[in-house]
């Protein structure tokens, strides 16, 4: 019997089954790839993305370490700066007319005044240079010691033959003022009972430190000793208010002496004559404690400091220029023996070191 014969139809459609199973082993290797691939692909994004999150909080972390670090140092910089570095009160010389330039620019009056005053104490004085003091309510009596202890100035005469650390007892139980317990040091405006003690250190370091630096004859290891005195501020302080008291016995002493009758220096008269200082009282009070606090020396305040401390402070009062007060001396007759020293202000208040 015939085989039954398949139609040619038939075998055209079943010719294409082999290569569809093929192109579904295909397809399926590349879904299994095209899978992997993204799942290596979120791995690696992954780790990408947490190492460069690391590596920014590594990097802030450091940041913050570094300038935290950079102020710590700083600190200790300051800090070891201002403990080992002298913070002179008195600075060492600059050159006077580079000094006027830096300090009176432009073309105001009072600028052309201050320059032109400058160069009179550089060639007509022979001033070369100038030392600043710290400004401050004690500066006069500052720039006045400076110089004292710089020049290896002796004592007063009358110092010499008085013990000057018995002093503040002296006015108290020989001349009965009793009211030196409400003399001031400076800001201290009330020491009651203790002013005693206090007024002795102070006179008793400037016996010291006056005593031994008149004892050194080298020009230069005075000059390195003034360095070391005049960057403690406390030793300073002490040694100005010594200078005060002393000032205030002498005022009380001539007062003693006015009312016996007894011919007093002119100063001292025009000190008397006024409303505000009739008598040592009211010239501590109302003069006399606010040096150092709220004000500095007055011109009358100079004549009486030159006076106790034998002295000749020539003055050059540069906004005085031109005129018959540029330069003056405090006290205005002194005696040819008392030594002198120089002083230049600009403004009566204020005082540095001239450098001939």
């Amino acid at each position: 019997m015939a085989a039954r014969r398949s139609p040619p139809g038939a075998r055209e459609r079943e010719g294409p089954r082999a290569p569809a199973a093929g192109s579904d082993q295909v397809h399926s290797w590349m879904l299994v790839t095209s899978q992997t691939l993204g799942t290596v692909w979120r791995i690696a994004k992954g780790s990408v993305m947490l190492a460069a999150s690391c590596l920014v909080a590594a990097l802030c972390y450091f940041r913050r370490m570094h300038c935290d670090f950079g102020h710590w140092l700083k600190w200790w910089i300051g800090y070891l700066q201002r403990k080992f570095k002298r913070n002179l009160s008195v600075e060492a010389e600059v050159d006077l007319l580079s000094y006027c330039a830096r300090e009176w620019k432009g073309e105001t009056p009072r600028a052309k005044l201050m320059r032109k005053a400058y160069e009179e104490l550089f060639w007509r004085h022979h001033i070369k240079c100038v030392r600043l003091v710290k400004r401050d309510n004690y500066d006069a009596l500052r720039s006045v010691l400076f110089q004292i202890f710089s020049q290896g100035l002796s004592f007063p005469s009358w110092m010499k033959e008085k013990d000057i650390v018995k002093l503040p007892e002296k006015l108290l139980f020989s001349q009965g003022c009793n009211w030196i317990q409400q003399y001031s040091f400076g800001p201290e405006k009330y020491t009651g009972s203790n002013v005693f003690g206090k007024l002795r250190k102070c006179v008793e370091l400037l016996k010291t430190q006056w005593t031994e630096f008149s004892g050194i004859k080298d020009y230069h290891k005075r000059g390195s000793m003034c360095n070391i005195l005049f960057s403690d501020v406390l030793l300073e302080y002490k040694l100005y208010e010594a200078l005060k008291f002393i000032m205030l016995y002498q005022v009380t002493e001539v007062y003693e002496q006015m009312k016996t009758n007894k011919v007093i220096p002119s100063l001292f008269q025009l000190l008397f004559s006024r409303e505000t200082s009739s008598d040592p009282l009211s010239f501590m009070m109302n003069h006399l404690n606010s040096v150092g606090d709220t004000c500095g020396l007055e011109q009358i305040d100079m004549f009486i400091l030159g006076y106790s401390l034998e002295i000749k402070m020539k003055v050059f009062r540069l906004f005085k220029f031109n005129s018959r007060d540029f330069e003056v001396c405090y006290p205005d007759l002194p005696p040819r023996e008392w030594p002198e020293i120089s002083l230049l202000t600009e403004n009566d208040r204020h005082y540095h070191v001239p450098i001939f």
